[in-house]
């Protein structure tokens, strides 16, 4: 046996040597490793630590052979995921977008006269405690004694028929009550009756009369009507300075003298319409109230130099009312009435309080139409009255 490895030992450095030489791929270390247990031995203190130190960077014996050059292959292009331009709007889609708008803000100014009414439908049984509750809060939102009596007349009607017994199931039939009794005051402003269509526009002071003739213009400019205005309260400078303003901010002409007759200005701001071909003519008059019978008088004589001026006008006569005012509002639009007989209402400053159900109040004792509503001191805040949406945006959550 010593001899054995006697006879190995000198030729063992020629063995490591030549197995040096000759190791390339990975399966020879793998034969030093399954060697049988004597080479084992002899070999492992000598040839490891030099094989370890020849295969220690992995990339040179673990490397695969290089592959056959495979031939190309162009990869599909990938899809376009980058977003389209976005395509400009139409005006169906901005009609849509200012209506979502307008509601919005129709919905937060009424917030105020809702809240009241809305609270009354969180109990959970019908009953004449019940109804008085939905009186109170009537009251509280100025739909005055004669509607609400009518809007709980109807409700008691309803609500007996269809056997309602919980609370919020009559918030339904309040609404349609409410929108039966407003839809009468629904009428479309009819721009294109008469060439030029001449407008007077009156109310008492800070009803904010000036601020809706310049919304006024800008909405009767989206349907491409050319407007002239006349500045008829002589006596304000600020009042004409203000018309100058919208006049400018809109881009339309605006007739107007110092310390003049107000009716030789509507006389002509009238006569230049005809002469330009414009479509619509708006008078602004000078504020006033009911009880001062010198301003009602002068008013009067404006509508008759209209006339005047052309047959049949002014052809519209409407009064600009402040929705604050809340039951005195019914008060001015008797008086105003009887003096130059109203054409058409604008309710303002619906979000300034809490009184917005006067327009309950207007429909059951005055019938005079509500051609606009509005709610904020932008351009886009004068829209057109309709009886759904300003139930919806009333009593909807």
């Amino acid at each position: 046996m010593f001899n054995f490895f006697r006879r190995k030992k000198p030729a063992e450095t020629e063995i490591h040597a030549e197995a040096i030489a000759q190791i390339e791929p990975v399966e020879s270390a793998v034969a030093i490793e399954t060697a049988t247990e004597p080479t084992a031995a002899i070999v492992e203190p000598v040839v490891k630590p030099v094989i370890d130190s020849i295969i220690e960077p992995a990339t040179l014996l673990d490397a695969a052979p290089t592959p056959m050059a495979e031939p190309e292959i162009k990869p599909e292009a990938e899809p376009d995921t980058s977003p389209a331009p976005a395509a400009e709007p139409t005006p169906e889609i901005e009609t849509l977008q200012a209506n979502k708008s307008w509601f919005s803000r129709l919905k937060s100014g009424l917030s105020k006269t809702g809240k009241g009414i809305k609270n009354v439908f969180i109990a959970h049984k019908v009953d004449e405690a019940w109804f008085e509750q939905l009186e109170d809060a009537l009251l509280m939102a100025d739909v005055g004694v004669t509607a609400t009596t009518q809007v709980l007349s109807l409700v008691r009607a309803r609500v007996k028929k269809d056997r309602i017994e919980d609370a919020s199931a009559v918030k339904q039939v309040v609404k349609d009550v409410l929108i039966d009794i407003l839809k009468p005051l629904e009428k479309t402003l009819d721009v294109d009756a008469h060439k030029p269509l001449v407008l007077m526009v009156t109310g008492v002071n800070g009803a904010g009369k000036t601020t809706s003739i310049g919304k006024l213009t800008h909405h009767l400019q989206q349907q491409n009507k050319t407007i002239i205005l006349a500045a008829g309260d002589t006596f304000r400078a600020a009042a004409r300075e203000q018309l100058a303003a919208w006049g400018a901010r809109n881009g339309v002409t605006v007739i107007a003298q110092e310390s003049g007759d107000p009716a030789a200005v509507v006389f002509d701001a009238i006569a230049s319409a005809r002469s330009k071909n414009i479509d619509v003519v708006i008078a602004d008059t000078a504020g006033r109230l009911p009880t001062q019978l010198n301003l009602m008088d002068e008013l009067k004589k404006i509508k008759r130099v209209a006339e005047k001026s052309m047959a049949g006008a002014p052809h519209e006569v409407i009064l600009v009312l402040d929705g604050s005012m809340g039951q005195n509002a019914l008060a001015q639009v008797k008086a105003f009435d009887e003096a130059v007989a109203l054409t058409g209402l604008i309710v303002t400053k619906l979000d300034g309080s809490a009184k917005g159900g006067v327009l309950a109040a207007l429909a059951v004792e005055r019938h005079i139409p509500v051609y606009f509503i509005g709610v904020g001191e932008g351009v886009h805040d004068l829209q057109t009255f309709d009886a759904v949406e300003f139930v919806d945006a009333l009593l909807d959550e």
